[in-house]
């Protein structure tokens, strides 16, 4: 949804409340959890090494689950609960171009698993309010050679008019939001290891 003003806190509530009960705009629900995606969308697939170790990883798995790969300053996350969890909607509010861009999502998915390696991840699945179609998945993995790393895998295609009218942009920041991310999610990271 794009706007002229930036929405109230009830507009944004309404928002994302009306598009819970709506169906995902993208086929192959949940294929982010294999790294696969269907044909026609262009994927993305970036990652940043955070560190070493237990308290790496539990520290990166707490901030993703806080959203704090989100904190940064051109955007913001709206979301019911404080923690993700899978069916939760969330609302994506973005200053671009002028433009306010509202973008709603369901979180799909949520893993926390310890074999082969450890790792913690969720998706989330656009819905019909959303600029784009697709999924992305956020993931931080703790590997056997101790490394710690955040993934973003992601594909997509416009689902809007505008989307479709400015796409060369939409690809600008849609990578820009993945640097953004990761250097979010890493200074979370060593801010949590310093107050340790």
């Amino acid at each position: 949804m794009y706007l002229i003003k930036k929405p109230s806190d009830d507009q944004i509530k309404a928002l994302i409340e009306s598009q819970s009960r709506l169906e995902f705009t993208y086929p192959l629900v949940e294929a982010t959890r294999h790294g696969e995606s269907p044909p026609g969308f262009v994927v993305d697939h970036n990652r940043i090494h955070l560190g070493t170790g237990q308290l790496v990883f539990e520290a990166a798995k707490r901030a993703l689950s806080e959203w704090q790969h989100y904190r940064f300053n051109w955007i913001e996350i709206h979301r019911p609960d404080e923690v993700v969890a899978t069916g939760q909607t969330v609302g994506v509010l973005a200053r671009a171009l002028g433009l306010w861009v509202l973008n709603v999502c369901r979180v799909v998915y949520v893993v926390d698993e310890s074999k082969p390696i450890r790792r913690f991840s969720f998706a989330y699945g656009t819905l019909p309010e959303h600029a784009e179609s697709g999924e992305e998945r956020f993931q931080v993995q703790w590997r056997e050679d101790n490394s710690v790393w955040y993934d973003i895998f992601a594909f997509s295609r416009p689902n809007q008019f505008l989307a479709r009218l400015g796409y060369p942009y939409v690809r600008c920041i849609q990578k820009q939001f993945a640097r953004d991310s990761m250097e979010a999610l890493k200074a979370a990271v060593n801010a949590s290891l310093a107050d340790d």
